[in-house]
């Protein structure tokens, strides 16, 4: 089903200039909105080819990638109402459905043991569809914002607007005992401290029942000021720039998908040429993000691999690859097939501050027995490990332990990479969350993208010892059933091809 009738022209909210676009030169076919993704643009292209080659000096433990997706629909959307005012940098209070990228607004920093007010310049501008609730304060203010917005508590931190949904993990949200952090109807002046002014304690939180329009933006410091408390924003993540994407939330709202995929692979296999070598599916953007259960493209693509007797492995966050699961294990009867799930945290807190809209830990966990349980074996690739946030011995403990007890077949572990791009948001979004730690990752990531080998050496030291523990003590890597407890090689120094292989990987 391809809804035709959903199909929209750049005016209506697509790209603009997509005739002259990176996307053209993919062969856009349409692009495409649907009310159950409110938030996303789908760019339905006609491909090419769907094997790409790993260059032959790499050290990946496969030779070619399947990557049906370019970028992510995992992704969710913290916003609130088109009249909330923000505050501008020069004063003023504008309404955010007027907010522009390039407009200067005021955000917080963080300084020393302080949170100062700052200028900083919208990144990047979009419409949503989201529930409605409707936060009351104490002089009178009121805020319309969905329910997964987060809004700054007087010395209790980031707040959602309302309790997460039955059945998934908790996070803290308001309540009717907090005060909001921001300067009220008072004045605000970049470089001024940030404090709490009368009239900002939440008297009531309500749902008012009903999905109604909202807007956010994307800003550098990660924040601003929304009718007067200071508002966090929707985290953008890097983005596939050589698509001509813009470098704001472009990644997790414009999802390029290669609707003819699976018919390509099936002429490509068949060619005299194909050596049946290992496939890999999951390198650059995940095969079971949210937009594969609209298009279906895995089925397809699982179906000419075996038909070809490819071996072929999986890595993802998404709980959707239960649905293929009897399908995988017919195809794993004639070929190799190795099943990777991500999973880098014990705590489902700090996970959704990370991860946000992603399968939880135990979401995960779950698709891992659920492997298991269809006679796959089942690797986890614990990565990235977070310095000081995520590699202290009672974390990575606790994970392994949760892993083990799932009934993984192995366990790859992988330090942060900070590539650019992904080392200015992510260090944006440490030194709001997490202060404390951003002396160290200047220590630790001096040299560029790679940690120090001082540190992966110390990582190594203490998550081996776990890993042999759990049973996951060898140094060994078989790339479709399962890694044994490992280091990848790519921790090791780089070199040119390596480089060249990397973006089909992170």
């Amino acid at each position: 089903m391809r809804w035709d009738s959903q199909a929209i022209r750049s005016d209506d909210g697509a790209l603009p200039g997509l005739e002259r676009s990176g996307l053209a030169r993919l062969g856009l076919v349409r692009s495409v909105k649907t009310p159950e993704f409110a938030d996303v643009t789908f760019h339905e292209v006609m491909s090419k080819s769907a094997l790409s080659k790993v260059p032959a000096a790499s050290r990946m433990p496969f030779g070619w990638t399947i990557n049906p997706y370019r970028g992510c629909s995992h992704a969710c959307r913290y916003c609130i109402s088109p009249e909330t005012q923000v505050l501008m940098a020069d004063g003023r209070r504008q309404p955010i459905r007027d907010v522009r990228v390039g407009d200067l607004v005021v955000g917080t920093v963080v300084d020393g043991s302080h949170r100062r007010y700052a200028a900083t310049p919208v990144l990047a501008w979009w419409r949503t569809v989201k529930r409605a609730h409707r936060v009351t304060l104490a002089g009178g203010t009121t805020i319309v914002a969905s329910g997964d917005h987060r809004f700054l508590a007087s010395g209790s931190g980031w707040k959602h607007v309302a309790r997460q949904e039955p059945g998934i993990p908790r996070r803290p949200f308001l309540t009717v005992d907090d005060r909001l952090t921001g300067p009220g109807q008072e004045a605000a002046s970049p470089g001024g401290a940030v404090t709490t002014s009368a009239g900002l304690d939440v008297t009531s939180i309500e749902d008012l029942g009903l999905e109604q329009e909202m807007v956010d933006i994307t800003t550098g410091t990660g924040d601003f000021v929304a009718n007067g408390v200071v508002s966090h924003n929707c985290f953008a993540r890097p983005t596939h720039e050589y698509l001509d994407l813009d470098a704001g939330q472009d990644f997790d709202s414009q999802v390029v998908v290669k609707i003819n995929v699976d018919q390509v692979l099936r002429t490509e296999l068949a060619k005299p040429s194909w050596r049946r070598e290992p496939v890999a599916l999951g390198t650059n953007t995940d095969p079971y993000q949210r937009a594969e259960g609209r298009y279906r493209l895995m089925p397809g693509i699982i179906e000419a691999l075996a038909d070809s007797g490819t071996p072929f492995s999986i890595l993802t966050k998404g709980t959707l690859l239960r649905r293929d699961l009897p399908l995988i294990a017919r195809a794993s009867q004639g070929v190799e097939v190795g099943i990777g799930v991500s999973l880098a945290f014990a705590d489902e807190e700090l996970q959704q501050s990370v991860e946000p809209g992603t399968p939880t830990p135990r979401a995960r966990l779950e698709l891992v027995r659920a492997v298991r349980a269809a006679g796959l074996p089942c690797g986890v690739m614990v990565a990235p490990v977070l310095p000081w946030l995520t590699d202290s011995r009672d974390h990575l403990r606790r994970l392994l332990d949760d892993i083990a007890e799932a009934g993984a077949t192995g366990v790859t572990v992988v330090p942060l990479h900070l590539k650019p791009g992904t080392r200015e948001w992510y260090l944006q979004w440490l030194e709001r969350e997490h202060p404390h730690a951003v002396a160290g990752y200047e220590r630790v990531f001096a040299r560029g993208t790679y940690a120090l080998e001082a540190y992966r050496q110390w990582l190594w030291d203490r998550v081996g010892p776990l890993l042999a523990e759990r049973g996951f003590g060898g140094s060994g890597h078989r790339a479709r059933s399962g890694a044994t407890g490992r280091f990848p090689d790519e921790l090791r120094p780089r070199d040119a091809a390596d480089r060249q292989a990397e973006h089909l990987l992170f």
